[in-house]
């Protein structure tokens, strides 16, 4: 028999649904429960028990969590649907095991599915925590710089011919880039200065200039084109965009640690290892640093605190220096060289941090997952449903007269509590019930509250307020 129990508060108001098992359960009405509305009226509760095991006490709320023994252990009712098997089970119910031996094998799989969870769950913290600091890889930028000469042309129509002139061309290349998406060669750089003969080109139009902006349009590489028909000496500068920002240190402080041009934090950090590997810190206030000579001359102090440092690097840290090319133009026409390379040293985006995002972000896997829990959790909801009736045609089987007699005594109390009836009518129809010491009280509290009763009608039929 399978049916819904609604029960209801004294005052007819809905207030707790159980699922009736579809075997026979006690039902045990709880009256100690704590009160649940608003207006202080107790609350009903019932806490089911199939009629061979212990029953569970109310929770503190009032609420009765029921729990299913399975081959695999005791699963919580509440439990979320994605929540997995493992989590919505403990110790195993030994009078399944004994039925299903299988079960052990599930009970290793929960164990195993425990230990690679905590695996990945720390692997994923680790991943937050590496996605939170830079992660650069060295690589080498092929710089490609060439040349060509236009030579002037004489035109019969024209007595002076046209001007005769070169272009410069300063492209590059990531070597053995295996990313789908090509960097371009200005991204890599903040500025690049061309500087040319001054003597050719006097003072106003010597100097070519490029400087990042945020508005800036990333492109492939420079070209320069000026008039000319005899070799040029220029000097290339090209300054790299740092991220994160790197600095050169003062030439005192980068001889002490050992740096030329690294980024702040770097640059702390090697501070605190001098300061520890030299014992500067001081024994009694670990807040401040003894100076030795060395920091006395670069920090000018004999005694600092470590949070002035930061400050105090300020006048220290100077910009990188730039990357200096000098290049001839040539404009021989039997010059064969006309194209240098160099390889630069850069910083690039590790591949690795890109899949640790796409990792840490991938849901693809999950619904696969939820669906699986949701069909192992309905699993063992048949396993315990098939548990019930064994239990109940086994009991049923062993002694017919007296499970029927505890049947039926069960389903009376459920009837009792299906229409709220409260008491034993046998016994209530008789005079002697009401001889009994509870019947005084009940008759003064009955009358008090009549008397209470008619009271507020009273005033309030005359307008008085109950100060």
């Amino acid at each position: 028999m399978s049916c819904r129990l609604y029960l209801m508060k004294p005052c007819l108001k809905w207030t707790q649904a159980i699922a009736r098992p579809s075997a026979p359960w006690d039902a045990i009405r709880c009256s100690n429960a704590p009160s649940g509305g608003s207006n202080g009226s107790p609350r009903l509760t019932i806490c089911w028990k199939p009629l061979s095991a212990p029953w569970n006490a109310p929770n503190s709320d009032g609420t009765n969590t029921k729990t299913h023994s399975t081959s695999a252990g005791t699963t919580t009712a509440g439990a979320t649907a994605g929540a997995t098997a493992a989590a919505s089970n403990s110790n195993p119910n030994p009078e399944i095991r004994e039925l299903v031996p299988e079960s052990q094998a599930y009970m290793d799989l929960l164990a195993f599915e425990r230990k690679l969870d905590q695996t990945i769950m720390r692997k994923r913290v680790d991943i937050q925590e590496a996605l939170k600091r830079p992660m650069k890889q060295k690589r080498k930028l092929r710089l490609y710089i060439s040349n060509t000469f236009n030579p002037a042309k004489s035109d019969a129509d024209d007595s002076d011919g046209s001007i005769a002139s070169w272009e410069l061309r300063v492209e590059g290349k990531l070597l053995d880039d295996l990313s789908k998406q090509k960097r371009k060669f200005s991204s890599f750089f903040k500025s690049l200065v061309i500087e040319l003969d001054k003597d050719l080109y006097g003072p106003d139009n010597h100097l070519v200039e490029w400087h990042r902006t945020p508005t800036t349009q990333e492109t492939d590489g420079f070209q320069v084109k000026r008039p000319g028909d005899v070799s040029v000496r220029c000097t290339l500068l090209l300054m790299l965009d740092y991220q994160p920002p790197q600095f050169k240190l003062d030439p005192r402080l980068a001889r002490l640690l050992g740096i030329h041009t690294q980024t702040r934090s770097a640059i702390i950090q090697a501070l605190w290892q001098y300061i520890k590997t030299n014992k500067l810190q001081d024994s009694h206030d670990k807040e401040y640093i003894n100076c030795d000579k060395y920091f006395q001359q670069i920090f000018d102090c004999p005694r600092l605190k470590f949070s002035e440092i930061p400050q105090r690097l300020t006048n220290l840290l100077l910009p990188p220096d730039p990357i200096v090319i000098n290049h001839i133009i040539s404009v021989d026409p039997n010059d064969q060289k006309k194209t240098a390379c160099y390889d630069i040293d850069v910083e690039v985006e590790d591949p690795l941090k890109g899949q640790m995002s796409s990792f840490l972000l991938s849901t693809a896997n999950q619904q696969e997952i939820t669906a699986l829990d949701n069909k192992i959790h309905e699993t063992i909801e048949s396993i315990n449903q098939l548990k019930i009736q064994r239990d109940f045609m086994l009991s049923f089987s062993k002694d017919p007269k007296g499970y029927i007699q505890d049947l039926l005594r069960s389903q009376s109390r459920d009837l009792k509590v299906m229409t709220d009836v409260v008491g034993n009518p046998e016994e209530e129809r008789r005079a002697e019930f009401y001889h009994e010491p509870w019947s005084q009280e009940a008759v003064s509290r009955y009358f008090y509250c009549k008397i209470q009763q008619r009271r507020q009608e009273l005033e309030q039929s005359l307008g008085v307020r109950n100060t």
